[in-house]
C-alpha cells in the first residue's frame, strides 16, 4: 500500500542525496526512461510528426502516445502498426498496444518549434496571418447569447469580447 502522508521536502532531498533508492531516485529514473522512449519514438516515426507527437506514459504494457490535434492523430494511427512492430522488435518486447490521446497543449509547442526551425533554416516565408473577430461577427454572437442557456451564452459573451484581438492572445482567467 502507499504511504500518502504529506512529508517535508528535506526529507525527501536529504533521503535522494544519502542513498540512490529514494523517492525522487524513482521519480526521475521514470523521467529519464520516458524522455529516451520519446527519443526512440520520434526516430521511428516521419519527421512531419515530431513537433506534434509525444510519449505521455508506458504502463503495463501499453504505451501512451500525445499529439496535438485530430488530425495528427489520424496521421498517427496509418503509422501505428509499423510503429508497434518496429517497438516490439527494438526496444518494449512486452509492448502490447498504443493509446493515441489528443494534448492542445501540444499544438502551441509544436507551432513555435515549427516557427523556430524556420527561422533558423532561414526561410523568409511570411507566417499566417493572424485571425480576427470582426465587430459584427461579435455582435451576432451577442444577439446568440441573449438566446441561449446560461453556460453557452457566458461562453458566447466571452467569445464575443474578444473582437479586435488576435486569436493567439485569448485569455482563460475569466
Amino acid at each position: 500500500m502507499r504511504d500518502s502522508r504529506p512529508q517535508l521536502l528535506d526529507s525527501l532531498f536529504d533521503d535522494a542525496s544519502a542513498e540512490d533508492k529514494g523517492p525522487l531516485h524513482n521519480v526521475q529514473q521514470r523521467a529519464v526512461a520516458l524522455l529516451k522512449l520519446n527519443r526512440a519514438v520520434k526516430g521511428l516515426l516521419p519527421v512531419q510528426l515530431h513537433p506534434w507527437c509525444r510519449v505521455a506514459n508506458f504502463r503495463q504494457g501499453i504505451l501512451v502516445l500525445e499529439t496535438a490535434n485530430a488530425s495528427w492523430m489520424m496521421r498517427l494511427r496509418y503509422e501505428q502498426p509499423a510503429l508497434l512492430s518496429a517497438l516490439r522488435a527494438q526496444i518494449l518486447p512486452s509492448l502490447s498496444s498504443i493509446d493515441i490521446r489528443i494534448n492542445p497543449a501540444l499544438m502551441a509547442k509544436g507551432s513555435n518549434l515549427v516557427q523556430n526551425t524556420a527561422k533558423t533554416a532561414g526561410n523568409t516565408q511570411p507566417s499566417a496571418p493572424m485571425r480576427h473577430l470582426s465587430q459584427e461577427s461579435a455582435e451576432e454572437l451577442r444577439g446568440l447569447a441573449s438566446r441561449s442557456p446560461e453556460k453557452l451564452r457566458k461562453i458566447l459573451e466571452r467569445l464575443a469580447s474578444l473582437a479586435g484581438e488576435s486569436a493567439n492572445a485569448t485569455s482563460r482567467d475569466k
